[in-house]
């Protein structure tokens, strides 16, 4: 027994060990009883190890975030488009149940942030490019988006919001993602964000006629009840 405490404790600390000892204390008791003293008590290190791997709680949140997203199947291939997306949101679904915390923490950093963490952004992106490599164009992309909305992932449509740019407080933000960096590693998310038309006062987020995807959803969602009522 004693041989294994030491071979553990020579096991060196990892980004990916902090992040998977947190992610397994917000799955035991919640996210708000996380703290860098339960985790390095769980990891069997002092409370300051942890900050050479993770900055503050802040830090710590979005790696939790990337964590759990990263844990969602890829998109299926060699199928259609409406299989393939079904899939991938039922997968999500389930990461959301291993992780009950997981939804409200994802929303809450992507409000927090100027753009989403880069495993939301690659989630989204390769979802886009499900819809795309199945023939919709970018403008029923965008709407298909606010239609799955909050089924996507568990957060809402504020991932639309044109936050790229600026900080929380309207200023530059020095740290966000060049346009033709954005362009390189997240293609879709970039085209997307290029062809939709801005609309500041939508409360669906800054870009988008708040009405129109009103209407769209709910005209949607009349049609198939209209199918399926023909079918009973």
């Amino acid at each position: 027994m004693q041989a294994g405490s030491a071979g553990r404790s020579r096991a060196p600390l990892t980004t990916e060990r902090v992040l998977g000892a947190a992610v397994a204390l917000a799955d035991e008791g919640g996210v708000d009883a996380l703290s860098m003293r339960r985790i390095a008590q769980s990891l069997g290190v002092v409370p300051m190890a942890l900050y050479k791997h993770v900055a503050n709680k802040n830090e710590l949140l979005d790696g939790m975030v990337d964590a759990v997203v990263r844990e969602i199947d890829p998109p299926a291939r060699d199928t259609d488009w409406k299989t393939a997306v079904r899939g991938r949101v039922l997968s999500a679904r389930r990461m959301l149940l291993r992780h009950p915390w997981a939804a409200q923490v994802i929303e809450s950093r992507i409000k927090a942030r100027t753009t989403p963490t880069p495993a939301v952004m690659e989630y989204l992106d390769s979802m886009i490019g499900v819809f795309r490599d199945g023939g919709f164009p970018l403008d029923l992309v965008h709407h298909a988006l606010h239609v799955m909305g909050s089924r996507l992932l568990g957060f809402s449509q504020e991932l639309f919001e044109d936050t790229s740019r600026t900080g929380a407080d309207g200023e530059p933000d020095a740290d966000a993602m060049r346009p033709e960096d954005m362009a390189a590693r997240y293609p879709h998310v970039a085209a997307l964000a290029m062809a939709v038309t801005h609309d500041p006062d939508s409360v669906v987020g800054a870009g988008c006629d708040d009405q129109f995807e009103f209407e769209f959803a709910l005209d949607l969602t009349l049609d198939g009840l209209e199918r399926l009522l023909r079918t009973a």
